[in-house]
C-alpha cells in the first residue's frame, strides 16, 4: 500500500476510498482495451492521464497503428459519446461547430434551427488536424480551450466531460498546415504512438484478421469521469515536487542561467509556465491511477516527455546532428534527478 503518512493530513477518508476506486477502474479499463488493442500500454496510460486531468492530447504516429480504433473503444468503455472529424483542406469551421438551418415548423412559418456539429460529443477525434486551414484549426482549438462554441452570435456550452484527441502524421507534410507553437501549447500531451514489437505484431495479426472484434464492457460513465477529474485536483503535492517541476521546465530555456551549457546549441526555445501546470496535473492524475495518495517524483518523470516534447523547439544544429526532443528531455530529467 502506498505511503499515506503525509497525504492523510490533507485527504479526506472519502478521497482515499475514491482513489482506490479510480485505481481499480483504470485497471479494468486497461484490461478491457487489451482485448482489442495489443500493446500500447503507455499510450493508454497517457490518454487516461489526460482525460482525468481535463487535458487534451495530440497523437503522433504513422498510419495503421490503431489510433482511431483506440480512441473509439476508449469512449465505448466509458459510455461516452464519440465523434471523429476527418480534417481536410476544404473543411470549414461550421463543419465542426454546426450551423443554423432554415426549417419549416409545420405551420407554414420558417425559422432557423441550430444543427449541432461533430464537436458536440464527450470524446472528439480530430484526425490529421494539420490538414485543415488555420481558421478551421482555430475553431477546434477554441472549443478545446473554452469548452463552448459561438455560432451566429449564440454561445453554446459543450457537454462535459469534453476530451479532444488530435492526430498528426509525422511523415507526410506536403499540403498541410502545421499547428503554430502557440496552438500546440494548448495540448497537454503529445503522445508518440510507436510501432509494436515483433510478438505484439504477431498477436495483432491473429486477433484482427479472424472473427468479429469483441464488444467491450462499460467501465465508467460521464458522471464518474467528472467526479474523478475533481478528485485528481485534490491529490496532495509535496513542496519538493513543485520545485522539481519548475526546475525541469526552467532548464529547457537556453537563455536561462539555470539551464546546462549543452542546451543552448540544441534548443531554440524552451517550455513556458503552462508546462509546469501540466507536469503537476499529469503527475497528480498518474499518482491517482497508480493508487498513490500523494504525488511522487516518479510521477513527474513519467509525464515529462509527453508534456515537454512539443514545447521544446530544437535548433538546426540539433536537426542536423539527429538530436531528438526525447533525448534532450531524457537527459534533463536524468541530470535533475541525480541532483534531487
Amino acid at each position: 500500500m502506498p505511503d499515506t503518512t503525509a497525504a492523510n493530513e490533507e485527504l479526506l477518508a472519502d478521497d482515499v476510498a475514491a482513489i482506490d476506486e479510480l485505481r481499480d477502474s483504470y485497471a479494468n479499463l486497461s484490461a478491457e482495451l487489451g482485448k482489442i488493442i495489443v500493446g500500447q500500454e503507455s499510450v493508454i496510460e497517457q490518454l487516461a492521464i489526460c482525460l482525468f486531468a481535463r487535458g487534451h492530447a495530440l497523437l503522433m504516429g504513422v498510419p495503421g497503428l490503431a489510433k482511431t480504433l483506440l480512441v473509439s473503444r476508449l469512449a465505448e468503455t466509458m459510455s461516452l459519446t464519440f465523434n471523429r472529424i476527418q480534417f481536410t483542406p476544404d473543411l470549414m469551421p461550421m463543419d465542426i461547430t454546426g450551423t443554423e438551418i432554415l426549417q419549416d415548423d409545420g405551420s407554414g412559418r420558417r425559422e432557423f434551427e441550430f444543427s449541432k456539429g461533430p464537436v458536440f460529443a464527450n470524446i472528439v477525434l480530430a484526425d490529421e488536424i494539420n490538414r485543415a486551414p488555420s481558421k478551421t484549426q482555430a475553431a477546434m482549438l477554441e472549443a478545446m480551450q473554452e469548452h463552448r462554441v459561438t455560432v451566429a452570435g449564440n454561445t453554446l456550452e459543450l457537454e462535459q466531460p469534453f476530451f479532444v484527441l488530435a492526430t498528426q502524421n509525422p511523415i507526410e507534410q506536403e499540403g498541410t498546415y502545421p499547428l503554430p507553437e502557440a496552438q500546440l501549447d494548448r495540448f497537454m500531451f503529445m503522445i508518440g504512438v510507436d510501432y509494436p514489437s515483433r510478438d505484439e505484431e504477431i498477436s495483432i495479426a491473429r486477433t484482427t484478421t479472424g472473427a468479429k472484434l469483441p464488444e467491450l464492457d462499460h467501465i465508467l460513465d460521464g458522471e464518474k469521469v467528472i467526479r474523478f477529474q475533481e478528485l485528481v485536483r485534490r491529490i496532495p503535492v509535496p513542496d519538493h515536487i513543485y520545485h522539481f517541476a519548475v526546475d525541469l521546465v526552467r532548464r529547457t530555456r537556453p537563455d536561462s542561467d539555470e539551464s546546462p551549457e549543452w542546451i543552448s546549441p540544441y534548443v531554440g526555445w524552451g517550455a513556458g509556465p503552462r508546462a509546469v501546470q501540466y507536469l503537476i496535473l499529469g503527475a497528480r492524475a498518474r499518482a491517482a491511477l497508480q493508487g498513490s495518495y500523494m504525488v511522487r517524483q516518479e510521477d513527474v518523470v513519467a509525464v515529462a516527455e509527453p508534456v515537454l516534447r512539443h514545447r521544446v523547439i530544437k535548433t538546426f544544429t540539433a536537426e542536423s546532428e539527429g538530436v531528438t526532443c526525447r533525448s534532450i528531455i531524457a537527459r534533463l530529467v536524468e541530470e535533475l534527478s541525480q541532483e534531487a
